[in-house]
């Protein structure tokens, strides 16, 4: 099995909606933010090559919203997602499996495109399978009014309509034996953290379980989460079981740091170090 690294670019939030109820004071210690509140945050997606698949975790954003939607997520950056996919040796066909942490925007935006001079949709990668779980695709495509903004429409029904959407059942064998799934509640319904098995070693993709290492401590809860004491209770029975098995986790948003550990210290659990995936 090999892991690479797929950078699709950075964009920008509001450094506040990240951390939720924690000052800014002590917030932007870890994520200074600019002139506007904004933060710069990255989109590191992880692709699994094992044997005959290739397995693609999460996309970005994608770019086929218009100049209005993009204007307030300020996208920066050299690199992309076709652009990080060709640089690892691969072509979006080569892609077997898009598996789909969850449906926000920011994380599976990449898997569809308009074709060119048309609001005709087409799939990023045809020849994969797209993952989600059952009770996660009736939360997005059936939104509250909190996260509405957050599902696409245009994101999300492509992926159905054009046959290759599929669900994970939690109860049945799964469908990847390279990693276990941890399901978590609190950001949204049913998100999947998967945990890779890798040399020897555990690799936990945090989704938006842990978006950096400015949100180790357990306080540090966005406020775009739909049910911030669930995150804490999860943050907390997956960070614990991160130090004790020394979990590498990989930071899906974290602008300056693509993996940590974390350790159980006299003031809870802390950050312990940071990598590269390279060094891992």
């Amino acid at each position: 099995m090999k892991l690479h690294v797929i950078d699709t670019g950075f964009f920008k939030l509001d450094g506040g909606a990240m951390f939720g109820v924690v000052p800014k004071t002590l917030w932007q210690r870890t994520n200074p933010a600019d002139e506007n509140n904004l933060c710069t945050w990255a989109m590191r997606c992880l692709l699994i090559e094992d044997g005959d698949r290739l397995i693609l975790i999460d996309n970005g954003i994608g770019d086929k919203q218009d100049a209005k939607f993009f204007s307030h997520y300020y996208l920066h950056g050299d690199d992309n997602l076709l652009k990080s996919l060709h640089k690892a040796g691969f072509a979006p066909e080569d892609v077997t499996d898009m598996f789909l942490t969850h449906l926000h925007f920011d994380h599976c935006g990449g898997g569809v495109k308009y074709k060119a001079n048309s609001q005709e949709p087409e799939l990023v990668f045809p020849n994969a399978t797209y993952w989600t779980n059952k009770d996660h695709w009736q939360w997005a495509t059936e939104p509250n009014a909190r996260e509405k903004a957050s599902f696409l429409k245009e994101n999300l029904l492509p992926m159905q309509e054009s046959g290759h959407l599929q669900f994970i059942d939690q109860q049945a064998p799964s469908p990847f034996p390279q990693f276990d799934i941890f399901y978590a509640d609190g950001h949204t319904d049913k998100m999947m953290v998967p945990i890779i098995s890798y040399k020897g070693q555990k690799i936990a993709y945090m989704a938006d379980l842990l978006p950096s290492v400015g949100h180790i401590p357990l306080p540090y809860v966005m406020g775009y989460d739909t049910r911030p004491l669930l995150t804490l209770q999860e943050k907390e029975l997956f960070l614990k079981r991160a130090a004790q098995e020394k979990l590498i986790l990989f930071l899906e948003h974290d602008a300056a740091h693509e993996c940590c550990t974390v350790a159980e210290t006299e003031k809870g659990i802390r950050l312990d170090s940071t990598f590269s995936l390279s060094e891992a």
